[in-house]
């Protein structure tokens, strides 16, 4: 909840003409988290490398199907004249889903640390609220851009961010079971990070080819993975 607000105050001080040009910040910020934080998190932690790898490929099919799905319900909300705006959620349903993965898992890694000890379940927490503020940034960004108003983004990010808590009581109760599913739970969310960088963000900023644009957009993709990979080079 504390890193929602504080990427909430960020994102919402944004003005608007500048949330589609940030759109570009937003995949970086994904592409790193799930390249250079939750697939080698992953890679640690799991028994199978080829299982991993066949989950994130799972994971990136299940997205598109997903987003399939909404696209043929956003054609028949059409019929009704409501396909113009609907049409424009879907990246903004996917990064609620895929970032519900993520607070998952984070949940889990709170409640092993604190069984461990208090201390050092605060400092984990501490870390996990610094490293998820760039990422939560990102995903107002998007589900500001996919048309939703402030109130509503906030709203479906503190709806994502509360399944940290079924992570976390999952973690307490059952750890050890928590403990062989978090791999894949990961790779499930670097997959739908990856599908909404590639899939939905790059194709919408390759409609502007002019060079300014092409260099904002090349610059704020640097700083999107900047803001992931600082922060976590410095905490590990």
């Amino acid at each position: 909840m504390l890193s929602v607000l504080a990427a909430a105050l960020f994102a919402f001080a944004v003005f608007s003409a500048w949330v589609p040009r940030m759109v570009s910040f937003a995949a970086g910020a994904l592409l790193a988290a799930a390249f250079l934080h939750l697939l080698p998190e992953a890679f640690m932690q799991a028994g199978s490398i080829e299982g991993l790898f066949a989950v994130t490929l799972a994971g990136v099919l299940a997205f598109f199907l997903l987003e399939k799905t909404a696209l043929w319900r956003h054609r028949h909300d059409d019929d009704g004249g409501h396909g113009a705006h609907a049409g424009s959620c879907r990246a903004g349903l996917l990064i609620v889903v895929g970032d519900g993965f993520h607070n998952f898992v984070d949940g889990i890694l709170i409640a092993a640390a604190f069984l461990t000890d208090v201390t050092v379940g605060l400092v984990t927490t501490a870390a996990i609220i610094a490293h998820e503020i760039p990422q939560e940034v990102g995903d107002f960004l998007i589900l500001l851009h996919s048309g939703y108003d402030k109130a509503k983004a906030l709203l479906l990010n503190v709806v994502s961010s509360l399944t940290a808590v079924a992570g976390g009581v999952l973690g307490y109760f059952a750890l050890e079971g928590a403990r062989e599913a978090t791999p894949y739970m990961l790779a499930l969310a670097a997959a739908s990070f990856i599908y909404i960088a590639v899939a939905d963000l790059m194709p919408d900023m390759h409609r502007a080819n002019d060079t300014r644009s092409t260099l904002w957009q090349i610059g704020l993709i640097a700083a999107g993975i900047a803001a992931i990979a600082l922060p976590f080079s410095l905490l590990h």
